[in-house]
C-alpha cells in the first residue's frame, strides 16, 4: 500500500515545539524518517552531525542559509540539500518570514 503525503503537513508526530521551530517526524516507513522543520523568523536550528547516516532537505517556504562543515550559502524555496555522512549542518532563518523545510534520513532520530 503506497502512503501518499502533502508537503506542507507530513503527518507523524510533533517531537519539537518550542521558540525556534516546530519539527514533525514521520516514522511510517522501516529504513527512512521523514522529517518537517518550520523555522521561526531569525532563529537556526541547533546544528548537528551524525555518524553514519546521511540527510536530504528539501526546502518548501521561505528562505534562509545553510552550514554545511565550513561552508554557508543562501537557501530558498525549491533547493534540495544534499548532507553526506558525518557533516556538520544547519539551518539559520535570516529572513523575516517563517522558513520550512522537509528532510528525508536513513535510520531512527539521533540528534
Amino acid at each position: 500500500k503506497s502512503m501518499k503525503l502533502n508537503i506542507l503537513d507530513i503527518g507523524g508526530k510533533v517531537v519539537k515545539d518550542d521558540d525556534k521551530y516546530i519539527v514533525k517526524d514521520n516514522s511510517t516507513l522501516n529504513n527512512l524518517v521523514v522529517s518537517s522543520t518550520d523555522l521561526k523568523p531569525g532563529k537556526s536550528t541547533s546544528g548537528h552531525t551524525h555518524a553514519g547516516q546521511e540527510e536530504v532537505y528539501h526546502f518548501v517556504k521561505g528562505s534562509g542559509m545553510m552550514k554545511v562543515d565550513d561552508e554557508v550559502f543562501p537557501v530558498q524555496e525549491g533547493d534540495v540539500i544534499l548532507i553526506e555522512d558525518g557533516k556538520f549542518h544547519q539551518v539559520i532563518n535570516n529572513s523575516k518570514d517563517n522558513c520550512y523545510f522537509v528532510c528525508v534520513f536513513d535510520g531512527s532520530r539521533n540528534h
